[in-house]
């Protein structure tokens, strides 16, 4: 969640009007995240997320997030819900951007997972892979190999302000792994950034998962490299294997991984890092000055990906032999 576009109370009000909430009583702005505008409100019947949707949005996509979250907590999945107009519509339009109402979800996101709070993870990741298997409308990764490609295009210049030698060394991993990327693993619908900030526990209950914004069709065992990368490192860069085990536990309690998948792991946490690498360097060369959003550090996932290089089996990341 971030804030790039600011809003005034008429004009928050005026939208409200669409929606049977009751009067506004409060908002403000969200700083946590990168991707789009989003508010808490309060209004006279219960507390609201708003979300504008920023220009990395194709609104033609909103049906299928929209649709992704309700399919979900049709089949008992916790999260949030958009909330339909009065016209029966899913979302309106605020500031000239598409803006869409979303249920609040009780809980807290942790600063500090341990193991058990990445196990359950594990479970609900594998229930969201499941749960979404008969969800009728698809949706291409945009942020799949070609487009990490893409990225790299527009950054490569202005890498090496970073750290010096970064256009050589990232260069040279995109051309590996479009050469050795998986072509044949199990494919579903997947959450694509599922970090700590986007999943909410009570006490060490997981409560809920949010933010759907990436969600699209891949390999859902890449969804699970992600989260080994989201959780699974500490603070210093050191690989916490523990809460990996955790992670991969909870996962294959409810799912087990086949053994194709359990070949690429490595190769998929490689790619998850690299993609998280080049988005947060697109946007740190790039944010606006001035935009309400608290920029993620590129090098942290440089770093991860670093790790990753050095795997040799997915055993490293705690998964048991069989």
């Amino acid at each position: 969640m971030a804030v790039y576009t600011d809003i005034n109370e008429d004009d928050l009000r005026q939208f409200l009007k669409a929606y049977d909430v009751g009067e506004l009583l409060s908002y403000r702005g969200i700083a946590e995240g990168v991707e789009n505008s989003n508010f808490l409100l309060h209004t006279e019947k219960f507390p609201l997320i708003l979300t504008l949707y920023e220009k990395r949005v194709d609104e033609g996509d909103l049906p299928f997030y929209l649709g992704l979250m309700q399919h979900l907590a049709d089949r008992g999945l916790s999260c949030p819900l958009p909330l339909a107009r009065d016209d029966g519509e899913p979302y309106g339009r605020l500031c000239g951007r598409p803006a869409a109402l979303i249920s609040f979800l009780e809980g807290m996101w942790l600063r500090k997972p341990a193991a058990t709070h990445c196990r359950e993870l594990g479970v609900a990741l594998a229930r969201m892979h499941i749960a979404g298997q008969d969800f009728e409308l698809t949706r291409k990764n945009a942020l799949a190999l070609r487009g990490w490609v893409d990225l790299w295009d527009k950054s490569a210049a202005r890498a090496d302000e970073v750290q010096k030698g970064l256009e050589n060394e990232i260069t040279e991993e995109l051309a590996s792994l479009e050469d050795r990327w998986p072509v044949d693993l199990p494919e579903g619908v997947i959450h694509a950034d599922l970090f700590p900030d986007n999943v909410f526990f009570i006490g060490d209950k997981l409560s809920g998962v949010i933010d759907f914004y990436f969600a699209c069709n891949d390999f859902l065992a890449y969804d699970l490299s992600i989260c080994l990368n989201a959780w699974c490192f500490e603070k210093d860069g050191a690989f916490n294997v523990t809460k990996a085990r955790a992670l991969i536990e909870g996962y294959q309690s409810v799912r087990p991984l086949d053994k194709e998948e359990i070949e690429a792991l490595p190769l998929l946490c490689r790619g998850s890092a690299l993609r998280f690498f080049l988005t947060r360097l697109y946007d740190w060369l790039n944010t606006p000055a001035g935009a309400l959003v608290v920029k993620k550090d590129p090098l942290e996932y440089l770093r991860y990906l670093r790790f990753h290089r050095s795997v040799e089996t997915a055993s490293e990341y705690g998964l048991e032999r069989t």
